[in-house]
C-alpha cells in the first residue's frame, strides 16, 4: 500500500441528510437504537492516529469550541486548520487560521506536509472542495434519527459527481457509514 496523500469529508448527518439542528444541538448525536448485526464501534483512539491534519470552517470550529466546554477538545493535539476571513480566538497551538485559495492551501500547505487530511465541516467549504475536485473521498456516518429540518450537508453543489463506493459499515448503534471515493 502506497502512502499517498488524500483529503477525506467526514460528516455526521441524520438520514434525512442534516447535519445539524436548527439550534445546533448535538444531543440528536445520542442514539438508544441497538442493530443486532451491526458491528461494534471501532477503537477510534487508534482510527484517529491516522488521521494527521483536521480542515474546518470558522462556524465548525467555533461550535467546537463551544461543545469542548462540555465534552473536551475532540480533535486532540493533531494539526488543525480554520478557514476564515474573521479574526478568531485561537488558543491552542495546534491550531491556525487560513483565509487564502483552497487550491493553495491543498497544493501548497497540506500535501507537502500531511498524508491524512479531514475536513470535517462544514457545509460550505465540503461544496467548495468538491466543486474545485480536491477532496479524494467522502465518509458519511448516517444515524437513524430524521431531524425534518437544519443544515444540509450537502446543498446546491451546482453539478454531477461520479463516486464509487469503497466501504459499507453497519454498526450496532445503528449508525452506518458509507465511504466514497470521488471519481476525478
Amino acid at each position: 500500500m502506497t502512502n499517498t496523500f488524500k483529503v477525506t469529508i467526514h460528516m455526521v448527518s441524520s438520514l434525512d441528510g442534516f447535519i445539524a439542528k436548527k439550534d445546533n444541538s448535538v444531543s440528536w448525536f445520542e442514539t438508544s437504537d441497538n442493530y443486532e448485526k451491526g458491528v461494534a464501534e471501532q477503537d477510534a483512539e487508534q482510527f484517529l492516529k491516522t488521521i494527521d491534519c483536521y480542515v474546518m470552517g470558522s462556524r465548525t470550529y467555533e461550535h467546537a469550541l463551544e461543545l469542548s466546554k462540555s465534552y473536551g477538545w475532540v480533535y486532540g493535539d493533531v494539526p488543525t486548520i480554520v478557514l476564515s476571513r474573521r479574526k478568531l480566538r485561537i488558543d491552542r497551538q495546534n491550531i491556525e487560521t487560513y483565509s487564502g485559495d483552497l487550491n493553495k492551501l491543498v497544493n501548497e500547505r497540506l500535501k507537502p506536509n500531511y498524508k491524512n487530511v479531514w475536513l470535517v465541516g462544514g457545509a460550505k467549504l465540503t461544496k467548495d472542495f468538491i466543486r474545485l475536485n480536491l477532496a479524494n473521498e467522502i465518509r458519511q456516518s448516517i444515524l437513524p434519527i430524521m431531524l425534518g429540518d437544519g443544515t444540509p450537508f450537502f446543498d446546491q453543489i451546482g453539478q454531477e459527481h461520479a463516486l464509487h463506493l469503497k466501504n459499507v459499515t453497519a454498526y450496532k448503534s445503528g449508525m452506518v457509514e458509507l465511504c466514497y471515493e470521488i471519481k476525478k
